[in-house]
């Protein structure tokens, strides 16, 4: 830690000094008194807390002091509270987390309390220990903590690496044993063992567990992340056969009168006195949610959720186009066949003398020539396959008739499916405007619906990544209500998704000058960077740099009032678009106006001498672009004001030594500036 040297500047938008170091302590407070260390993690964990606990007597003596603090202290006390944050929601998904899904990600996991612990030791780079009132021993072991967070390396738990690839090696066993046809089966045992060890011991925990896993599996469909899906579906398919195991031959009452009950209306397997008992006992994970029979070949559906193969099918064959358990709308109709559940089912059946019927290749559904033919046939993966996109262009079809022909209610359902069609997959995108879906989602953009005119507005921004889309979009007039939307749009959203939707299409060069000469676009977008949500402002920060390339536009966005208002988001840490406003004043700078209208704030040269020494690499070269203009052409009061700050010189003087090729050139030139502004005195910089 520099001791020696004086504090940075820092910027007004801290909280008081009193509030700061309240919430440090009760933040801290929260981490240290966790009672019980979790099974995993468990030394990344401990140590954590060892060093919050140590912080925590630092921010306590530091109050009771109640001495002011220099500037570069309460810039380190900040950072500090946002790494103990992210220290403590990282402690609490380890402990109250899904077990399996962290051992899964052991090394993700670690890495994000490594990444923490280097923030740690950023954070404590600043620190003046020297100038605070605290005692000899705290400072020391401050001191060495921060050494430690300097060096400290990556950790990774080889036990928990282990406990993760010994669990693995049991779910490919189970996948493998069905395509393989081989006899062996999943070591119950073994498997029991390691699920012991990280605290899954009771069927009460198995059941904790699997709802975890599933509510990981709801919230990963329909993202992106199929693969994902059907990972976790076989953690809950081993665990509920280690769960059954482990509860025996309990049986409920209830599930029997159900059973009964469903053996009066449903065709069932004769059973042998001896193996009705089990029947009775079906794990529950291994019953379809439609049938609530034992499933023969499970698949699983678009929501993540499996269910046997020919209840599925007639479910969507008979028009339904919804998870029947969750609700959930279906993106596609494509069944995906659950090999690991299906291994583990036959082995349950084995081992408890069940007899095991494949479903017959001949039979009437298999025979059955309906519409929805994509949805009875097998398939391994959805991309890139014909049925895959038989059942896209099938929807989305559906999907446009309902906006041109149905109610209001109906108009915002479609949007929405459409919506999330368009989220992923540049074939989606493709085959969605193949079906005519842009005029129509153009026309609910004036809808008086607020969710209606979200749903399309987000649809055609997804819509928008597509490059043809693009062109497509601007055919059908969509700008002038785009901005409407922007402007005056129903929802914050929808405004926000408008202005990531201007941005998306001003990426053709043409559109940058039909959009600016808009005469409300821009102001729109200038009034979203005052009002949004952090997500808002960057989309109308990102969406007015691309606008101001072509420099008739530069005027506009200064005219619009742009500039003060991206200054003030400089001192915003909550906004956390930083680099993003930058780059938009740096590229202001390049018009008269800009530069003028930026020369006036007072407290803009100083929070660029900051950023040089604390911004990331982007953030480090655009300021050193505006510095270097600002000081250009009549900018001697500038550099004047970089002379007086003991901050700057030594700041340029490590940019040109180790910042990157473009800003080791600038900062090389803004010296040599300096430097001839200050030789008549005699006291050149070097």
């Amino acid at each position: 830690m520099d001791e020696a040297s004086p504090p940075p500047m820092v910027s007004s938008g801290f909280p008081p000094v009193g509030v700061l170091l309240e919430s440090l302590i009760n933040v801290s407070s929260e981490v240290v008194s966790v009672e019980k260390l979790p099974f995993l993690q468990r030394r990344n964990v401990s140590t954590m807390v060892r060093r919050v606990k140590l912080l925590s007597s630092l921010f306590e003596e530091i109050q009771e002091a109640s001495s002011p603090l220099p500037p570069s202290s309460i810039l380190c006390l900040n950072e500090l509270l946002s790494v103990i944050q992210k220290i403590k929601l990282l402690i609490e998904s380890c402990r109250d987390g899904s077990c399996l899904w962290n051992l899964m990600q052991t090394e993700s996991v670690s890495n994000q309390f490594y990444a923490a612990m280097k923030e740690m030791g950023k954070a404590l780079d600043i620190l003046p220990l020297s100038l605070l009132n605290i005692t000899v021993d705290t400072k020391e072991q401050v001191d060495l903590l921060h050494k430690q967070a300097k060096r400290g390396e990556l950790v990774v738990d080889p036990r928990d690496v282990q406990r993760r690839d010994e669990l693995l090696l049991h779910v490919m066993a189970a996948a493998n044993e069905n395509s393989s046809k081989k006899k062996g089966f999943v070591d119950l045992g073994s498997a029991k063992e390691i699920l012991s060890s990280i605290g899954l011991r009771s069927s009460l925990d198995y059941e904790g567990e699997i709802s975890k896993l599933e509510a990981e599996a709801e919230k990963q469909a329909g993202t992106g992340g199929l693969l994902v899906v059907v990972n976790i579906n076989n953690l809950i398919s081993l665990l509920s056969l280690a769960k059954a195991a482990v509860v025996g031959d309990e049986e409920s009452l209830k599930t029997r009168e159900d059973l009964k009950q469903r053996a009066e209306v449903n065709t069932r397997p004769d059973l042998s006195s001896s193996s009705y008992s089990a029947v009775c006992n079906i794990p529950e994970e291994f019953r379809c949610p439609i049938s609530l029979d034992l499933m023969r070949d499970p698949v699983i559906v678009a929501s993540g959720h499996s269910y046997d193969r020919n209840s599925i099918a007639q479910w969507i064959n008979s028009g339904h186009h919804t998870c029947p358990k969750s609700g959930q709308r279906l993106i596609h109709m494509a069944l995906i066949p659950n090999y690991s559940l299906k291994s583990l089912i036959h082995q349950w059946c084995q081992e408890n003398n069940i007899p095991i019927t494949e479903p017959s290749e001949s039979s009437d559904l298999e025979r059955s020539s309906s519409k929805r033919k994509v949805c009875e046939d097998a398939i391994d993966h959805i991309s890139a396959t014909k049925v895959a996109m038989d059942a896209v262009k099938m929807t989305a079809e559906f999907l446009v008739g309902k906006l041109a022909t149905g109610s209001p209610d109906i108009q915002r359902q479609a949007a929405y499916e459409l919506r999330l069609l368009a989220k992923t997959g540049m074939d989606n995108r493709r085959t969605i405007a193949e079906a005519g879906a842009i005029p129509f989602l153009v026309t609910l953009l004036s809808s008086h619906d607020p969710r209606l005119q979200e749903n399309a507005v987000t649809a055609l921004l997804n819509l928008s990544i597509h490059e043809n889309n693009k062109i497509l979009i601007m055919s059908a007039g969509a700008m002038d209500t785009i901005i409407h939307v922007l402007q005056s749009g129903k929802t914050m959203e929808a405004r926000e998704n408008a202005a990531a939707a201007i941005f998306s299409l001003s990426i053709i060069d043409d559109y940058k000058v039909i959009i600016g000469s808009r005469p409300t676009a821009i102001p729109a977008l200038v009034g979203l960077l005052g009002e949004g949500t952090t997500a808002g402002k960057r989309d109308a920060a990102t969406a007015l740099f691309n606008l101001a390339l072509y420099d008739v536009n530069k005027v506009n966005v200064v005219l619009a009032g742009a500039v003060p208002l991206l200054i003030n988001l400089l001192m915003d840490d909550k906004a956390g678009i930083t680099d993003d406003a930058l780059a938009v004043l740096a590229l202001l700078l390049g018009c008269s106006e800009g530069l003028k209208e930026i020369r006036k704030s007072r407290v803009f040269v100083p929070l660029l001498v900051d950023l040089l020494r604390f911004g990331s690499s982007k953030g480090k070269e655009n300021s050193i672009t505006l510095l270097l203009g600002l000081c250009k052409d009549g900018g001697e009061e500038v550099a004047g004001k970089l002379l007086m700050n003991p901050r700057s010189i030594p700041s340029l003087q490590q940019l040109a030594a180790n910042g990157s090729l473009r800003a080791r050139r600038k900062a090389d030139a803004l010296l040599r500036l300096l430097n001839r502004c200050c030789s008549q005195s005699r006291n050149p910089v070097r």
